[in-house]
Formats: structure tokens, sequence, C-alpha cells
């Protein structure tokens, strides 16, 4: 709240330089504002009395907004891209896929490997731990397991993340 949307009776005041002033009645306190051409803005509504500050809002909006931005601009998004296998995958084509594991964790990606199994390949599972096992001891240097591999359905699915 600002200026005349503040409707505490007295604020603890604090002035332009951070200084305390005290106690102040509200149009005491707008009028010494109004005076030094700058906003009462309400900085703690829930003390008693209220704290009011007396800055340049806009100013102070500003700032916020690029300290936001800034922020926004250094936060680093974390995608999880899937890599698919299948039970009977050939030596290349694990290759392959294994190949994009390892950018993907370079790139700072979380992975989810996962072995979809077909028909009657779903009895056994056990090739899609022997599957997922193997990119986990191959990827160790660079990533942590995040999930364990886990049979879901039709598909056995293990999550790994970069190390830090």
């Amino acid at each position: 709240m600002i200026n005349d949307e503040i409707r505490a009776r007295e604020v603890r005041l604090v002035g332009a330089e951070g200084e305390q002033i005290g106690i102040k009645p509200i149009r005491e306190a707008l009028q010494m504002a109004i005076d030094l051409n700058l906003d009462l803005v309400n900085v703690a509504p829930q003390a008693k009395p209220p704290v009011c500050r007396i800055m340049d809002y806009g100013k102070f909006r500003y700032e916020q907004q690029k300290k936001e931005k800034e922020a926004r601009k250094n936060q680093k998004i974390v995608d999880i891209k899937e890599v698919w296998f299948r039970a009977n995958i050939e030596e290349h084509d694990y290759q392959t896929k294994l190949r994009n594991v390892v950018k993907f964790l370079k790139d700072g990606d979380k992975v989810k490997c996962s072995v979809r199994f077909r028909g009657r390949e779903i009895t056994h599972a056990n090739i899609g731990q022997k599957i997922l096992e193997r990119v986990k001891t191959e990827v160790a240097e660079l990533s942590v397991i995040e999930r364990q591999p886990k049979l879901e359905g039709r598909s056995m699915i293990m999550i790994l993340a970069p190390k830090a």
C-alpha cells in the first residue's frame, strides 16, 4: 500500500536514507513524504504500528523488476529427456541411444531410460533389467541414479540425474 491507501492512524516512519524517524500520525508522515517529493510505502503492514518508509516507489518497483529478471535469467531449467530401449535391441542401436544419454547428462538434463515391452516380451522382464543395469554402469561416472529400474505397466523405467 502506498500514500492514501494506508489506513492506519499512526505509523512507525523510516526516512528516505533508512534512518528511524519514529511513530508519527499518518497525516504528518504523508506530508513529510510529499514535502520530499517521494511516496509513503507500507513495508510491514502486520506490525503494531505498521512500518512505513519514505521512498521513490516507481524507482523501487523498477529495481525489484530488474532483480527478478536477472534471477530468472540465471536459473537453470532442468529438462527430463527420455530414451526408449527395446528388449531385443541390437548392439549398434544400443550404442547410439547410450551416446544420446551421455549427451543429455553432459548438457545437465535428467534422463528417463525406458525399456518398452511388446506382446509376450513382458514375461522376460529380466532382459529389460539387464539393459538398464548396463546403461547404469556405463554412465556411472556422469550420473546419479534418481530412481532405480522399476516395471510400470508394459515398460521398465529408470531415471538418471547428472552429477553436480
